[in-house]
């Protein structure tokens, strides 16, 4: 039984550093911000999930001892990361950051210039 707990623990751990090292490969290959901003918050978030999904795993089985710390952490990362990440892409577009010339469309630029002339309107009158 201690094989099969220490193969789950095993497993998820490599899940989770499979993820992190996608997550870097993402971050160092992607052309821009975005979608290197993608990369940092999706899949380093999915892997260090897995990860504290592990130490959780280890201390219930092997220390048996519950742990609702951890439980709290991985809620509050799976919550927060990829808002995060959103945020920033977000606040990295109304800055004037350009995307990637290989970036094939731009579904908000219209919707910002419309933002953009509202505001305009509502400033001369």
């Amino acid at each position: 039984m201690i094989l099969l707990k220490s193969s789950l623990i095993c497993l998820f751990m490599i899940v989770g550093t499979f993820f992190i090292l996608m997550a870097a490969i993402g971050i160092y290959r992607f052309p821009d911000a975005y979608t290197r901003a993608h990369a940092a918050s999706k899949s380093s978030t999915l892997g260090i999930l897995f990860l504290l999904i592990a130490v959780f795993l280890y201390f219930l089985f092997m220390e048996h001892s519950y742990n609702a710390r951890i439980l709290l952490g991985i809620a509050f990362l799976f919550l927060t990361a990829p808002i995060g990440g959103h945020l920033l892409t977000r606040a990295a577009y109304f800055s004037g950051v350009q995307p990637s010339e290989r970036t094939k469309r731009d579904e908000l630029k219209p919707i910002y210039e419309q933002m953009k002339k509202e505001q305009r309107k509502n400033r001369s009158s």
